[in-house]
């Protein structure tokens, strides 16, 4: 199963969503050369001051050409016509006589296409000297900066716990040459608040030296605003509808919806607007499934909250689990404390407003020890009343995946529910052990 499924043809916003992060070489050709906007490079979500810039942020693997491509022209000259709501019928309509299933073979290609990118990526960032000791995510952002770093007109550095990442940043200077570093000071600073409001107030000058334009407090509360509102769409998504009796879709492309909501949650697919528009319809479009009773009943499958799988996991993780009668979960932006709200009332100061935003993600989530990570991870699975947690260790990551022995004593006596981890280094490596490994964990799980 896969987020391009029977499913899918049906969820207008799912197939927006997917078609505009993976036809992203085109759009960012035009915005560049047609439009004149800047690109600036980003990872993480932390796109809002490039988008206030009036820059266009973008996940650099969306900088790649997918054999996607030639796949979806039809279906792009056909919303060109009819609107991707009458296409979504129509696909709807001639997938009843797909006796050949040629539409998911089609679709699934794509997905498999995605998943070789990225390990072509971690690939060309070891062929061109990242250090073997770093682990598959940062590998694979060197590689897409090798590959496409020409061309952006700057990279966006935040400074955050792990030492591996920002000396990855650092590794970027030969790539992209044009750098702009947001420091997020130690929390243990009395004057951290202050320090980090002067970073950012200097990472948007360097922003308007980029684009000729002028940063002013309504374009950052505009786009805070627009953030904020997809962050209540996402926050809806993993707290009320995952955790439903009843899911609007198979729980395995459930899954794949919210791996593709992480994924594109980094830039917004580059447009900001567009992306709220696309989340509003996805939580529209769930609800009135529900409602209707179009789905499944998923009361009697386990929820396994997989984290974390920002920095690369192995795919056929969830479908093995949903084939083992589970559903999967993510929640990793949640869990670093990147969908908090950014104030936006009368009166307040948005940079110092974003500055607090950053301060608590480092004090609470992304920035933080082991101890107050761990906690993070078990609050959101006990918020969540998950059945279960996976921790997946990436290989040569000596940042988060060492927390957790913490996190497994924390979760057996405060949530006493059952959790393993399991070692991921590549896409496609040790798929069998990652089987018989989580097949041992869900006889654990399985209701009796």
């Amino acid at each position: 199963m896969s987020v391009f499924t029977d499913d899918v043809i049906n969820f207008t916003s799912v197939l927006k969503m997917a078609y505009n992060f993976l036809s992203g070489r085109e759009y960012l050709k035009k915005q560049k050369f047609r439009e004149r906007k800047k690109l600036i490079s980003v990872v993480l979500p932390f796109s809002d001051l490039s988008f206030a810039a009036g820059a266009v942020p973008v996940f650099p693997i969306r900088m790649e050409s997918f054999n996607i491509n030639q796949y979806l022209v039809a279906l792009n000259s056909a919303t060109s016509i009819l609107g991707w709501g009458l296409t979504t019928k129509l696909l709807g309509f001639i997938k009843q006589f797909d006796a050949l299933k040629i539409f998911d073979t089609i679709l699934d290609e794509v997905l498999k296409s995605i998943n070789v990118k990225y390990n072509e990526m971690y690939d060309l960032g070891v062929e061109n000297g990242i250090s073997s000791d770093f682990c598959y995510g940062i590998k694979g952002l060197y590689g897409m900066h090798v590959s496409k770093g020409k061309n952006v007109d700057a990279n966006m550095n935040f400074a955050i716990r792990c030492s591996a990442f920002n000396k990855y940043y650092e590794s970027l200077r030969k790539l992209v040459p044009r750098q702009i570093w947001v420091d997020i000071p130690s929390r243990n600073i009395g004057n951290a608040l202050e320090l980090l409001t002067e970073n950012i107030t200097n990472a948007i000058s360097d922003l308007e030296d980029i684009t000729g334009n002028h940063v002013a407090d309504n374009s950052l509360n505009k786009q805070f605003r627009i953030g904020n509102q997809v962050k209540r769409y996402y926050k809806t998504i993993i707290y009320e509808i995952s955790a439903e009796d009843f899911y609007p879709c198979n729980p395995a492309t459930f899954a794949e919806i919210l791996s593709l909501l992480g994924i594109s949650f980094q830039d917004y697919n580059s447009n900001a607007q567009r992306y709220l528009e696309n989340i509003a319809n996805l939580v529209k479009e769930m609800r009135e499934r529900i409602r209707k009773g179009i789905g499944m009943d998923v009361s009697k499958m386990p929820r396994i909250l997989l984290t974390p799988v920002f920095g690369g996991w192995e795919p056929e993780t969830q479908e093995f689990l949903y084939e083992q009668g589970a559903r999967t979960l993510y929640a990793d932006w949640e869990i670093l404390g990147l969908l908090e709200e950014i104030p936006v009332s009368k009166g307040t100061n948005p940079v110092e407003e974003y500055a607090r935003y950053l301060l608590n993600a480092a004090t609470e989530g992304i920035g933080c020890d082991n101890n107050t990570l761990t906690d993070s991870y078990q609050r959101i699975a006990k918020k969540m009343n998950v059945d279960g947690i996976i921790f997946n260790q990436l290989f040569g990551c000596h940042s988060i995946s060492n927390c957790y022995p913490m996190l497994r004593e924390k979760v057996r006596k405060k949530l006493d529910i059952p959790i393993t981890s399991i070692i991921f280094n590549k896409i496609g490596e040790n798929v069998e052990q990652i089987k018989t490994r989580l097949g041992a964990y869900m006889e654990i799980v399985k209701p009796t």
